[in-house]
């Protein structure tokens, strides 16, 4: 059971993988943008998960907490780098 899970989480990262790749860049800012809504999500559960009784849980829960806060913030650090460059420049 175990191995199938491991065999799917890889096979996932390299289809995810391939996926993003291919992505022009006018697309890629509402992309970005799904994802940092799917990662606060999963900032969501693993403050679930730090908070259980289990030391294990608790310890994997932080790693995951951290984590997640270091993908959303850093998405949402890309996503405005992005719309600076579609922006107009002023003229003086």
């Amino acid at each position: 059971m175990q191995i199938e899970l491991v065999y799917i989480l890889i096979l996932a990262g390299f289809v995810g993988f391939e996926i993003i790749r291919k992505v022009t860049p006018t697309l890629h800012t509402p992309l970005m943008s799904a994802t940092n809504a799917i990662s606060g999500i999963s900032l969501v559960g693993s403050l679930v998960a730090a908070g259980s009784d289990h030391q294990l849980g608790q310890i994997l829960g932080f790693i995951a907490v951290t984590a997640a806060t270091i993908n959303v913030v850093g998405g949402f650090m890309i996503t405005e780098r992005m719309l600076k460059m579609f922006k107009k420049k002023e003229k003086k």
